[in-house]
């Protein structure tokens, strides 16, 4: 431990930011390529409606990824303070909760999406053509609710303690064996999107299962035993203030995505199609810059829990440069590359061109976009609960969903794809507003 310490503590900014932020990168590469992992291979068989039908299920792993959000950001705010204050078997406790908790959600879930099939499907915005293949598809990603969530919430845990390597390791070991997987099956056996679901499931198996394994061999110092279960001492409500915030904007990227889905159903097919591919292209931008939010924020949440808010400040300060610079050098390849981004995931004519429309459209905030999460994890990890929540409702509720009835109605197709970089806008604006408003209560520096 004392080996964490000295990296929450006296390591230099610029050192302490890359060693725990570059495995989160990592971690949200990973992500990323297990996004696009179905979508790619799918694609790969050439059928439009197939990819149509993967690109509509994007709501459900959202909604899977908010419940995920629950337990991983709010479970991290709180472990970091307190190892911060020093309470390691609070830690525990809080550890122990969120295990259980995401079980047991996952589970819930999982029973849900079986009983509502029928209504999810219709309201994803699926076609008499792709309603079948996103069913199929669907049947058995439900199965991978628990796994999903208990993957997310630790790989954001483990991190929290100070072993970021550790904590990439899981998802890269899941994703890996869900690359193996998908061509194997979309393609070698012929299963097509049942064949990429089954690849999804067994792959979240395998990285839920080395956290447990990681927590079975005693390599940590916090816990998943049942006896450190505990919901009291403000373990629930602690969580659920900061987590749910963070998790509504999961919930709301799935109202949004299903909105934007009926919209584009209007307009067809190809055109649902194409957002799916510019969308999975673009997530990449977005990933890598969340895993920069996120990799700083026990850094932010340890020495906010310390008091020692300047080495918060100039952790805070670093980071934001090294978001903008690493937009920009994204978004330039992105926007130069466009063509050749979205003919990797399909060869369709069709498709390519208004891909690539899409996709220059999505990468105007690039530049910044990593801001707004800069801003939000600091505010996460200060648990600050009520601009959280603030923020969460405006980017994809407030912001987003209004954006895209009245650019549609006024700009029709174009207008629905200039939605997302408006919002991005209009949202970074509000984060810093936010931050700077709880920043200035605090002292310039508490040793």
């Amino acid at each position: 431990m004392e080996q964490n310490i000295a990296l929450f503590e006296r390591m230099s900014v610029p050192k302490a930011v890359a060693q725990n932020a570059i495995p989160a990168i990592i971690s949200m590469l990973v992500v990323f390529i297990y996004n696009i992992a179905d979508t790619f291979f799918v694609g790969q068989t050439g059928d439009e409606l197939q990819v149509a039908a993967v690109s509509l299920t994007t709501p459900v792993f959202l909604l899977f990824m908010a419940a995920g959000t629950l337990f991983a950001v709010g479970g991290t705010s709180l472990i970091s303070r307190a190892l911060g204050e020093g309470r390691r078997e609070y830690a525990k406790k809080v550890s122990s909760f969120c295990f259980y908790a995401s079980i047991g959600i996952g589970c819930l879930l999982m029973i849900l999406f079986w009983v509502c099939m029928p209504t999810i499907l219709r309201l994803i915005g699926t076609s008499k053509d792709t309603i079948g293949l996103a069913g199929g598809y669907l049947n058995y990603v439900a199965l991978s609710a628990p796994f999903v969530i208990l993957s997310q919430t630790f790989s954001n845990i483990v991190r929290a303690e100070g072993k970021p390597n550790e904590a990439m390791f899981g998802m890269l070991l899941g994703t890996i064996a869900n690359i193996v997987l998908d061509p194997i099956m979309i393609l070698t056996m012929n299963m097509g999107v049942v064949g990429a679901a089954v690849a999804t499931v067994i792959g979240n198996i395998v990285g839920a299962g080395y956290y447990i394994i990681y927590f079975l061999r005693k390599k940590s110092i916090l816990s998943i035993s049942f006896k450190d279960f505990q919901m009291g001492d403000q373990i629930l409500t602690t969580v659920l203030a900061i987590g749910i915030p963070a998790s509504l904007n999961n919930i709301l990227m799935t109202v949004s995505n299903v909105v934007l889905n009926n919209f584009l159903a209007g307009y067809g097919d190809i055109q649902v199609a194409a957002m799916g591919v510019a969308m999975k292209a673009s997530m990449m931008i977005v990933l890598l810059q969340l895993g920069l939010g996120q990799g700083i924020q026990p850094l932010l949440g340890y020495n906010y829990g310390a008091k020692n808010y300047k080495r918060s400040g100039e952790v805070l300060k670093f980071s934001v440069i090294c978001s903008v610079v690493l937009g920009t050098i994204l978004t330039i390849i992105y926007w130069l590359g466009a063509n050749s981004i979205v003919r990797t995931f399909i060869n369709s004519k069709a498709v390519i061109e208004y891909g690539m429309i899409i996709l220059r459209a999505l990468m105007l905030s690039g530049p910044v976009i990593g801001i707004l999460f800069i801003f939000t994890n600091a505010l996460q990890a200060m648990g600050q609960a009520i601009p959280s929540l603030v923020l969460s409702v405006s980017r994809q509720g407030f912001v987003f969903i209004p954006l895209l009835f009245i650019l549609n109605a006024f700009g029709g197709f174009t207008g629905i794809v200039y939605a997302q970089p408006l919002t991005d806008f209009v949202s970074i604006l509000i984060s810093a507003v936010l931050y700077f408003i709880v920043s200035r209560k605090l002292p310039a520096r508490v040793q």
